[in-house]
């Protein structure tokens, strides 16, 4: 399995790399699946997932795995209290962590995402944070590797 966010690509690079990574299904990992922005205007669900059904990969939507808004909240005050933008974010608050994975991680059955992963291919968790360690996509990774011993690579720009 391989994370992937899409701030730093454009739509086509986007797919270059999916295809370079052999991903046959994508899970989008994402509350809202809009990203604001004219040059992200490609990763909004509509879009995309024209786009992958046009490359052969398979969509779906993991809303049980998003952060709650009043999470993403929890995370954007304290991206204001360090002075950081949500584009250039390099890390989790400790808090959000801590309430991400008993909220939500800690409450998902990871068991059926597992079971669907694709005999042949790839398939990669979705969000739109360019690195994984400001993303809660790293969370779910994270506890796939450690109760699934799935193993996991972090696609970057």
């Amino acid at each position: 399995m391989v994370t992937i966010g899409v701030y730093g690509f454009d739509g086509e690079s986007f797919l270059q790399r999916l295809r370079q990574a052999d991903v046959r299904l994508l899970l989008d990992v994402r509350q809202r699946r809009g990203v604001r922005g004219p040059e992200y205007a490609w990763a909004n669900s509509r879009r995309l997932q024209a786009a992958l059904a046009h490359a052969g990969i398979v969509y779906e939507h993991h809303r049980e795995l998003a952060p709650t808004t009043e999470l993403r909240q929890l995370q954007y005050a304290e991206d204001d209290r360090q002075g950081v933008g949500k584009r250039s974010r390099r890390e989790l608050a400790a808090e959000y962590t801590r309430r991400y994975t008993t909220e939500i991680l800690d409450r998902a059955d990871l068991t059926p995402i597992v079971s669907a992963l694709p005999s042949s291919g790839i398939a990669a968790l979705l969000c739109v944070e360019r690195d994984p360690e400001a993303c809660h996509r790293s969370l779910i990774a994270q506890r796939l590797t450690e109760q699934h011993h799935v193993t996991i690579e972090h696609l970057r720009p």
